[in-house]
């Protein structure tokens, strides 16, 4: 089993709500250890209110930052110091960003040029280019915990699922995935669905939970575009277009 890579979260707090933190953290709990979390704003201005009453329940380091300039944003640079800095420190194996800041885009591709991967966190207004620098990129709207959902220490997060009708008139969607599975592909048209997902994440900022799916697996049936197997009892997913 290969060691889990030690995540370093660096908050945005004056660009992201605070309802999807817990949303944000399962998320990050897939791909490994967040090991630092540092939550950047001044904290002395009231609209971060909310961010206060997260940071101790979920081990966050607030970072302060002062405004000393008006119309200057200090948090933007502080935590591209941050973030350099654990860069250089060779502490962490992995960034996630959550912002929704295109001001960022530079820091992902420098991350990125290291060799280390970046996931990206922000609300639906993030701008294109530094969503499509992530991977993935998830818009953490779909993260939120409705408190409705929460039941004793259980926390949901429920995800409005996208038909397959809004699937299917999705191109850029359908493109993704039908490359995908070309290029992953063997001489039969077969694709090994962990392939497939491999492919997608090393050429795309694409996350199923942006479409309402938990997994990959689970918006490809509900696509209706490809023939699936399981085989090896059941334990694996294989895919063929089914204009094939």
């Amino acid at each position: 089993m290969s060691e889990r890579k030690r995540i370093a979260l660096l908050i945005d707090c004056d660009n992201v709500s605070h309802h999807s933190i817990e949303g944000v953290l399962e998320e990050l709990a897939k791909y490994g250890m967040v090991n630092v979390r540092h939550a950047h704003g001044d904290w002395n201005n009231p609209s971060l209110s909310g961010w206060i009453n997260k940071l101790h329940p979920h081990a966050i380091r607030p970072m302060q930052q002062f405004a000393y300039t008006k119309g200057k944003n200090a948090t933007d640079s502080a935590m591209i110091i941050d973030a350099m800095d654990l860069l250089y420190s060779k502490s962490v194996d992995a960034f996630a960003l959550m912002t929704s800041d295109s001001d960022f885009t530079p820091l992902v591709l420098r991350i990125l040029e290291s060799g280390l991967p970046v996931y990206g966190f922000g609300e639906k207004k993030t701008p294109k280019p530094f969503v499509d620098a992530c991977s993935p990129f998830i818009y953490t709207e779909n993260l939120v915990v409705e408190p409705e959902e929460q039941t004793d220490n259980t926390q949901q997060t429920t995800l409005k699922k996208k038909s397959r009708n809004e699937l299917r008139q999705d191109t850029s969607l359908v493109k993704l995935l039908r490359t995908a599975v070309e290029q992953t592909s063997e001489d039969d048209g077969w694709a090994h669905m962990s392939r497939v997902g491999h492919y997608i994440s090393n050429n795309s900022s694409f996350s199923s939970i942006n479409y309402g799916y938990k997994k990959l697996g689970d918006l490809i049936r509900a696509s209706e575009l490809f023939n699936i197997e399981m085989r090896n009892n059941g334990s694996a997913m294989y895919i063929k277009d089914q204009r094939q």
